[in-house]
């Protein structure tokens, strides 16, 4: 039990304490700028900061993904979860400047999504709340995730499988974006799935009767999916890429592939259509004298809210408000939105009303851990109003000052609420009534298929052996 009065204050200024931390995070981050399923030296940097803070490695290499990690401080009840997030995406090294101009570096990935914001403001939450627990005698458990691989195969989805969520009261996480706004939402759940077919070879000139096209067995699939759509409810999304369709037109390919992701807002709906698909691969393998070879190799929730937790967070963001941004970094968004194209409006300036569960058409691997625990995310803008993530733009902004400050504010409103979690025990049970509401009759069921135990993309290089000499200069590998 606490043995001095708190208030949100208190946290505010334990952000303060490590707002150096915070920035020189998200700079490192930034500056790496590695790629899902290869963040090795993100990841490295993380766990030894951790550990420099007093925190115990738990696990590296965690649910099968090298460069995953969990990490502890505390013992005993409360139990709170939080996110970290490092990845960056390919294609968009930017340098941090208001035009778009490749990094000086040679580095061509770059954080459009600011992962590198998430990983850094999310620490800076744990750093003030195990200060603030520490000094005032607060009883509890705060476990840091090291979720790898966002914008790929989630490692949230291989640790909610594992159920290493299971035993917390609640998860926080956090996002930037162009706006202040409680992710009070849901988004969709998904299934990624990749479709190979496989045919005869012949010349195309001189005998095709001989060969069997796997590329017709492809065009023949996806007509079926364009065929789909319209008996589909309006909440489905169907989208895909042509991966492998042959290689020569004078010689019938013998390969195909196609690469599809489905879409729905729940698990049941993608369920269905993804059975739906199979069938489809099977009668253009049947029709085109084929093989289909249907391989469904990764999956979401669609993501929870709870309605108590974004109330508490709502009422802690209206009080802490959006950065103050100087005229320098309002004029900086401007000519960014001018380049970019899109109206010079600047940085959003309030924080936006707490929504009623809106609907979204994209998917986050949050979803899996909101199906398994109480959870609730903030985003503050990173970006200019306008401004789309995963652009050259976003990466931009996301290296400097604009971005350390979202990253800041973010960490201030985890931080605040992630206290009140720790010693409010009717909020917590408040959570935990409205999560087993929505969850009712509902268990939560992994969507990755039984044999795949590492992510389908996972580079040959990234084997259990170099996870273990990634982290040996870090903390004991363990068994």
């Amino acid at each position: 039990m606490a043995t001095k009065t708190i208030t949100p204050e208190t946290l505010l200024q334990a952000v303060d304490a490590v707002q150096p931390v915070i920035e020189q995070a998200s700079d490192k981050l930034w500056h790496l700028a590695e790629v899902s399923l290869e963040e090795v030296k993100s990841a490295e940097y993380l766990v030894a900061l951790l550990q420099e803070q007093g925190f115990t490695i738990v696990s590296t290499g965690t649910a099968g993904i090298p460069t995953a990690f969990i990490a502890e401080w505390g013992s005993g009840e409360p139990k709170l979860g939080i996110l970290l997030e490092y990845d960056a995406l390919p294609g968009l090294g930017n340098e941090a400047v208001s035009c778009k101009q490749p990094r000086k570096d040679g580095t061509t990935s770059g954080h459009g999504c600011g992962h590198n914001l998430i990983g850094s403001g999310a620490l800076g939450a744990a750093l003030a709340l195990k200060q603030t627990m520490t000094e005032y005698n607060i009883n509890g458990t705060l476990r840091i995730y090291g979720c790898a691989s966002e914008e790929n195969e989630g490692a949230k989805v291989y640790m909610a499988r594992e159920k290493l969520f299971q035993d917390l009261d609640a998860v926080l996480h956090c996002h930037p974006i162009d706006q202040a706004i409680i992710g009070n939402l849901r988004t969709a759940a998904n299934n990624s799935i990749r479709i190979e077919f496989s045919g005869t070879p012949a010349h195309a000139g001189i005998s095709p009767w001989l060969g069997r096209s796997a590329v017709h067995a492809a065009e023949l699939f996806a007509h079926g999916i364009n065929l789909m759509r319209e008996h589909l409810e309006p909440t489905a999304r169907l989208h895909y890429v042509y991966e492998n369709a042959g290689l020569a037109p004078n010689v019938v390919p013998d390969y195909a592939k196609i690469w599809l992701t489905v879409r729905d807002v729940d698990r049941a709906r993608v369920n269905a259509t993804t059975e739906w698909l199979r069938q489809a691969a099977e009668g253009a393998a049947m029709a085109t004298q084929t093989r289909s070879n249907f391989i469904l190799y990764f999956g979401m929730y669609d993501l929870l809210p709870n309605t108590p937790l974004a109330q508490r967070m709502q009422s802690h963001m209206e009080h802490i408000g959006i950065p103050a941004w100087t005229d320098t970094e309002q004029s900086f968004a401007r000519e960014l939105q001018s380049n970019f194209g899109v109206e010079p409006k600047g940085m959003a300036t309030h924080v936006v009303p707490l929504q009623n569960e809106p609907a979204l058409g994209g998917s986050t691997d949050v979803g899996d851990i909101s199906w398994s625990v109480p959870t609730m995310g903030v985003a503050m803008p990173s970006i200019p109003l306008g401004i789309s993530l995963h652009t050259w733009a976003a990466t931009a902004t996301h290296g400097m000052s604009i971005g350390k400050k979202a990253a800041i504010a973010m960490a201030k409103v985890m931080a605040v609420t992630g206290l009140d979690i720790l010693t409010d025990s009717e909020l917590r049970q408040a959570a935990k009534a409205d999560f087993e509401r929505r969850t009712a009759g509902k268990p939560y069921v992994s969507p990755l298929p039984d044999d795949r135990k590492q992510p389908f993309g996972m580079p040959d290089w990234m084997t259990e052996d170099a996870c273990r000499e990634m982290f040996s200069g870090v903390v004991k590998a363990n068994d």
